[in-house]
């Protein structure tokens, strides 16, 4: 069973940045049971909360729709589909080491995953690495945002030091949200096409 996760920044932190083209546009969030509504501008809601093991098929589903560019984007490599062995792997997180959040699209049945952050800790280095993907026809939202805070607040809330991820150089719109959330970017020689992107907690 998966434990309940506290949406709420320690107070002792300031949130991160808003994003320039987000700052009259940001999605409404309200708690509930399940998690937290997000409704965005356009009228449309989603519940964002923790993955769960039963989320399997969704995943795979929501795989199914990114393009060939998605993909590659998100994993740095191309992929033709999302395993189920793999897709189960991703579900049933380890608490104590990964977090993951996801963005389910409750006004279909069955209800469809729109977007998922999630983190791998890093003991070794008092770190986490992260990954955000949020479908396309929801993108540009500040979807992406608002799952980048809440694995913001869950390393603050787990005392790391950094969040870190790698990122292709031509994912400009991630390497710009970062930019404006405060992460540093840096080149990584042995790696050509690939920035590894870094924030201090």
């Amino acid at each position: 069973m998966i434990p309940a996760i506290d949406f709420v920044a320690p107070s002792r932190f300031a949130s991160l940045p808003p994003r320039s083209s987000e700052r009259f546009a940001r999605p409404r969030v309200s708690p509930t049971p399940r998690g937290e509504q997000v409704r965005i501008e356009d009228g449309r809601e989603l519940v964002l909360r923790a993955i769960e093991p039963g989320d399997v098929a969704a995943m795979q589903r929501c795989f199914a729709r990114l393009s060939p560019e998605d993909i590659r984007r998100r994993f740095l490599h191309a992929m033709s589909e999302l395993p189920a062995p793999m897709a189960q792997r991703l579900c049933r997180i380890n608490p104590v080491l990964e977090t993951a959040f996801v963005l389910m699209d409750e006004s279909v049945q069955p209800a469809e995953m729109r977007g998922v952050g999630r983190i791998y800790v890093d003991r070794a280095t008092d770190s986490a690495e992260f990954s955000v993907l949020v479908e396309r026809n929801w993108t540009h939202l500040g979807l992406g945002a608002l799952l980048m805070q809440h694995l913001v607040d869950d390393c603050r809330r787990r005392g790391l030091s950094e969040l870190w991820g790698y990122v292709l150089m031509e994912n400009r719109p991630m390497l710009k949200l970062c930019r404006e959330l405060g992460f540093s970017l840096r080149l990584i020689p042995d790696e050509p096409g690939i920035e590894l992107i870094t924030l201090s907690l």
